[in-house]
């Protein structure tokens, strides 16, 4: 398979905007003998089916709140089928909007991010990915479309994108904003030795008094066991264990005095199964719902988040 890797933004106003974006390049997989996959909203596949007619049974579709659900892991799974597809001597051409409405800040931010680190994670697979962005989305999901897309399609024509940022520069930039302190409520643990048995007790019963699903706290288990191993190892002490709910999600901190150096990869990329990798804080996230690490002169922070579920209030009889 001879194709390089292409991954484009496409600013739309409506339907038909939307279109002529969107079905040429379907076309052109379908035709190539690709794989190709539509993650989108309903009403955008009941128009694409309508416009593909007989040809939109060559393409798999995909309600987008269902495909994105969490960054690493939808990152993982599309990345494995890219590489599979490679190796088989096809293509993977997906046509990807990702959903933007009913997500926080934080969870914004790290599709955000995902979008840029892309283009460093799918560099040798070949694959063709175009992501649909309308202009009445807010400014600033439209502006960072612009940034982590190489080009910009319009119509037929691809066109270089003079906003597009280097991966790792528009990651870090994600990071530039200082964490807020934990907050006064926070419980807090000084790990003094490599104890792994009481932290893991330590957070089990913070966790059990909060409505967080057994099998997350497994998960935060795991994650935590892994960054706290990381700074007893490559950190400095004083390490610091903290632990508070948040509307909706469940925190956990690890602080530490140590440094990390910038090309670390801070876990974002998964490991090649062909070359060496660092499977620990890709794994933590993978794990968490959302991991936010800054790391400096003043040490090195890593904080985890896992959604809590909604509890019914109680009404009184």
């Amino acid at each position: 398979m001879s194709e390089t890797f292409s991954h484009r933004v496409l600013p739309y106003d409506g339907v038909d905007d939307f279109l002529a974006g969107a079905v040429p390049f379907l076309t052109a997989g379908i035709d190539a003998g690709d794989r190709v996959l539509v993650v989108t909203s309903l009403g955008s596949e009941v128009v694409l089916r309508d416009a593909l007619g007989p040809a939109a049974g060559e393409v798999e579709f995909v309600e987008a709140n269902q495909w994105y659900a969490h960054p690493s892991r939808t990152l993982a799974d599309c990345l494995g089928d890219a590489d599979r597809l490679r190796e088989q001597g096809r293509r993977l051409r997906v046509l990807g909007e990702p959903a933007w409405t009913g997500r926080g800040p934080l969870e914004v931010l790290e599709w955000q991010r995902v979008e840029a680190i892309v283009n460093v994670a799918f560099a040798e697979t070949g694959a063709a990915i175009l992501c649909p962005y309308a202009r009445t989305l807010p400014a600033g999901v439209v502006a960072a479309a612009r940034r982590t897309h190489p080009e910009t399609l319009r119509g037929d024509q691809a066109l270089d994108n003079p906003s597009y940022v280097d991966p790792w520069t528009y990651s870090a930039m994600c990071d530039q904003e200082a964490l807020p302190d934990a907050p006064a409520r926070a419980e807090r643990l000084d790990i003094v030795r490599p104890d792994l048995f009481w932290l893991r007790a330590w957070v089990t019963d913070y966790a059990r008094r909060t409505p967080l699903a057994e099998e997350d706290l497994q998960r935060l288990l795991v994650a935590v066991t892994e960054v706290v191993t990381n700074a007893l190892r490559h950190g400095a002490p004083p390490i610091v264990l903290r632990m508070w709910m948040e509307p909706g999600e469940l925190v956990c901190e690890v602080k530490d005095d140590g440094f990390w150096t910038e090309n670390s990869g801070f876990g974002l990329l998964p490991p090649r199964a062909d070359g060496p990798g660092r499977f620990g804080l890709w794994a933590v996230r993978l794990l968490c719902s959302i991991v936010q690490i800054r790391t400096g002169n003043g040490g090195t922070t890593v904080r985890l988040r896992l959604g809590l579920p909604s509890v019914p209030a109680v009404v009184g009889v």
